[in-house]
């Protein structure tokens, strides 16, 4: 973790622990528990110790927020956003449609109360009060997430890994496939190529969980999705590389 000056946290656009619960509605207590169990560490230290957050850490933050919206442990949330295999785009999708429903359902209390007071008189009708659709979503987004075979693998294999474990797990991942962003001017299905992913679906099989052709794929097309992985990875192997890494994928998987 760095350790900055206030002035250098200013010019790389990071911000305290205090201006995040500000922005987020998340208390302080909370923040600094999060960086206690792992959850959401910050990017940088201050001279004097306070923490200080990025761009990078602000997006976890959503997501952890997203799932505590769909009632995980915060356990399981940080093994599901440790996971290579964590899209995004799947989860905004599923709190988009959770956070519909529930418009849905206040929708339906305002309009027995505007009923209500408009008739004057007992509207015997409960029917605005059901939450079993929402709650059967909410149940079908958790078993999504953390009942699948793959995931139940993966928090299995995490769960006696400590942070430096982990870190250097993500790090020899990321480095896979910052390897394939060298190889860029190759045609995706080149000998080469193909065997650098067959690298990476045996690393992902052996530290990870089981990594089958149709887990392969899903991780090709999340990587060319807009998103936290899709910039890691080129971050990591320059511009073009979650893309390629997809097309890759996408080759192999024809194989």
């Amino acid at each position: 973790m760095l350790n900055l000056s206030r002035r250098e946290a200013v010019q790389i656009l990071m911000i305290t622990v205090n201006e995040v619960s500000k922005l987020t509605g998340v208390s302080i207590r909370a923040l600094h528990y999060y960086d206690t169990i792992g959850l959401l560490k910050p990017t940088a230290m201050t001279e004097s110790g306070y923490r200080l957050y990025d761009d990078t850490a602000l997006v976890r933050l959503q997501n952890i927020l997203l799932f505590r919206e769909l009632q995980f442990p915060l356990k399981e949330i940080k093994n599901i956003l440790d996971s290579p295999a964590f899209d995004r785009g799947k989860a905004l999708e599923q709190q988009i449609t959770l956070l519909e429903m529930k418009r849905e359902h206040l929708n339906n209390l305002i309009d027995l109360a505007r009923e209500i007071k408009k008739s004057g008189e007992k509207v015997m009708d409960f029917t605005a009060f059901d939450t079993k659709k929402i709650e059967e979503y909410t149940r079908q987004a958790k078993e999504a997430w953390g009942n699948t075979q793959a995931f139940r693998e993966f928090e299995e294999k995490n769960k006696n890994r400590c942070a430096n474990e982990q870190k250097l797990l993500w790090e020899e991942f990321m480095g896979i496939l910052a390897e394939l962003g060298t190889m860029k001017n190759l045609d995706p299905a080149a000998e080469a190529v193909q065997a650098q992913v067959e690298k990476l679906r045996c690393y992902i099989t052996e530290h990870l969980y089981y990594c089958t052709p149709e887990i392969l794929q899903s991780l090709g097309e999340m990587y060319t999705c807009p998103g936290s992985m899709h910039d890691n990875i080129d971050k990591a192997g320059g511009a073009g590389t979650a893309a390629f890494a997809g097309r890759a994928i996408s080759e192999y998987c024809k194989r």
